[in-house]
């Protein structure tokens, strides 16, 4: 084909082609992980050649740390959206715990694991990782102190709770990438702790009880 026949690029809004290189890095993240988002291998994904990316995005110790951001706040907002419906502290924190031992999210579970291991050494990454720990450490402790303001739970400490549940996520999360264990094995150790950690009756986190999930208001008016 001569160079006359070649078909050109679709000319794009400096917004627009920096948005499609953010998410041409989210969809490489999740299907390779933090490793894997290169300027190579963004270029390859949007269409565009690695001069373009570094144009974009000159640092690319900081496209990884913004892409960690959103994939992971893309999930955050997901889970919250599935817990909030809950009436009852004790489903919610129920429905927390078994949207986040589910299977299906090894793709983020990965992304994080990189972001604890490539943060080692990448100060924008360890920085952007720390705050989403504390983002979704905010969410959980939100659910166990709305549980100790009702009665439900008890525990002088629900940061620290908060905080165990998290490292007991993210520990079994892990080890489920390998398949270690039995997943409802998994997702036992963790309500059976948190059940001990609140002095909730053994079962309490099972499962949420579907009938507590708050119905939208009917119309009258037609």
């Amino acid at each position: 084909m001569s160079r006359a026949e070649r078909t050109r690029a679709v000319r794009k809004t400096p917004e627009e082609r920096a948005a499609e290189i953010r998410e041409g890095a989210r969809a490489v993240a999740l299907e390779g992980g933090l490793w894997a988002v290169t300027l190579r291998s963004v270029a390859a994904r949007v269409g565009v050649t690695p001069a373009l990316v570094a144009h974009y995005q000159p640092n690319m110790e900081v496209l990884v740390a913004d892409t960690f951001t959103a994939v992971v706040v893309t999930e955050m907002v997901e889970v919250a959206a599935i817990v909030e419906p809950y009436r009852s502290p004790t489903d919610r924190l129920a429905a927390l715990i078994h949207t986040l031992v589910e299977s299906g999210r090894d793709d983020v579970t990965a992304v994080w694991l990189d972001g604890w291991s490539l943060g080692r050494r990448s100060t924008p990454l360890a920085t952007a990782v720390r705050a989403q720990m504390d983002a979704w450490q905010h969410l959980v402790l939100e659910v166990v102190e709305a549980g100790c303001a009702t009665g439900e739970f008890t525990t002088s400490d629900p940061q620290a709770v908060a905080w165990h549940l998290l490292g007991m996520v993210d520990g079994l999360s892990a080890q489920g990438l390998v398949s270690y264990r039995d997943p409802a094995a998994r997702g036992r150790l963790i309500t059976d702790a948190l059940e001990h950690a609140l002095a909730l009756p053994s079962g309490a986190l099972s499962a949420p009880r579907p009938a507590d999930v708050q119905q939208p208001a009917l119309r009258l008016d037609g």
